[in-house]
């Protein structure tokens, strides 16, 4: 598979467990379903992935950031739970596609009424 199937994976999953527990439970009740059904679909995941600080080539800390997911070493997946989405997770996310060396993220809301524009597609060298 590639990012952009994936991602479409992602999507359907994330969709599906919006609908079944709605919105308001903490960020780790989404990751703990969302973790389950991307496995349950056959992709493999990681969780609470270390990202390094990288600077001049030198390692600065280990584990600067942690990633929420990474899913099939292809897609990172930064997940909240919140009223609103701000351009700062945005750019977080940007941030940690850039330190992975990762061509595509996406943001998820789980907090938001709708789901269906809380999902943010964060490209960094993948072509459209």
């Amino acid at each position: 598979m590639k990012e952009n199937e994936v991602a479409k994976v992602v999507v359907d999953a994330a969709y599906q467990i919006h609908v079944t527990l709605g919105p308001g439970l903490l960020e780790s009740a989404y990751a703990a379903a969302l973790n389950y059904e991307l496995q349950k679909r056959g992709l493999s995941v990681q969780a609470e992935v270390p990202i390094p600080l990288i600077y001049d080539s030198v390692v600065l800390q280990e584990m600067a950031y942690r990633a929420d997911m990474i899913v099939s070493d292809l897609v990172v997946l930064e997940l909240k739970s919140v009223e609103k989405l701000l351009p700062v997770h945005k750019k977080q996310l940007l941030t940690y596609l850039r330190l992975l060396d990762k061509r595509l993220g996406l943001l998820i809301n789980f907090g938001a009424a709708r789901i269906k524009h809380n999902i943010t597609r964060v490209a960094n060298g993948l072509p459209e």
